[in-house]
């Protein structure tokens, strides 16, 4: 629990619930790395290849960012199940198509901007931890731009009614998974 943030303030300084909130961050990047991993396991399509291989590069460089500020003890006891749920949320669309894969992207991206906004603006309206609020409001500049490529890509969010019932699975998957992160 020593390990420190860029301006050297003491992980073990961070009020409680921002320790849940970067736990369950870990474990969303660590989920993301693994989505795009399960896309790339199935998908033959070049644009999703190229487009899922930048945007693993950008998630891993999330979760490396996390994992400095984040000491092990800290990071979420379900690990595992995180990697194993984001390689089959990216495995499963991969299977139908580049439109699927791209409404999934949507659909966690969405959900994504919205959590890390709620960190950054709490971060800001209490005035604390400067310097993880730029990292936060970093990741989640990303993330958006992975939101609005997948929907650009995929030419949505005007989905039909399966692909629209996925993401509102995906959705409340990744809200199940930061409510039980944030806490074990």
């Amino acid at each position: 629990m020593s390990t420190t943030t860029a301006d050297a303030t003491p992980t073990t300084a961070f009020p409680a619930w921002l320790v849940g909130e970067l736990r369950s961050d870990h474990a969303g990047e660590t989920g993301a790395v693994r989505i795009y991993d399960g896309i790339l396991a199935f998908s033959r399509d070049p644009a999703v290849r190229d487009f899922a291989t930048r945007h693993r590069a950008t998630e891993q460089g999330h979760l490396d960012l996390l994992e400095g500020l984040l000491p092990p003890a800290d990071r979420s006891r379900l690990l595992p199940i995180w990697r194993v749920a984001g390689w089959l949320t990216g495995a499963l669309p991969a299977l139908f198509g580049p439109r699927a894969v791209f409404a999934t992207v949507d659909a966690v991206e969405t959900f994504v901007d919205h959590h890390y906004r709620a960190q950054t603006d709490r971060l800001a309206a209490e005035g604390i931890f400067p310097d993880v609020h730029a990292l936060l409001e970093h990741c989640r500049e990303e993330e958006v731009h992975h939101r609005d490529e997948a929907r650009e890509a995929g030419e949505g969010p005007a989905y039909g009614p399966v692909l629209r019932a996925w993401a509102w699975v995906v959705g409340s998957g990744s809200a199940a998974a930061v409510a039980a992160a944030k806490r074990i």
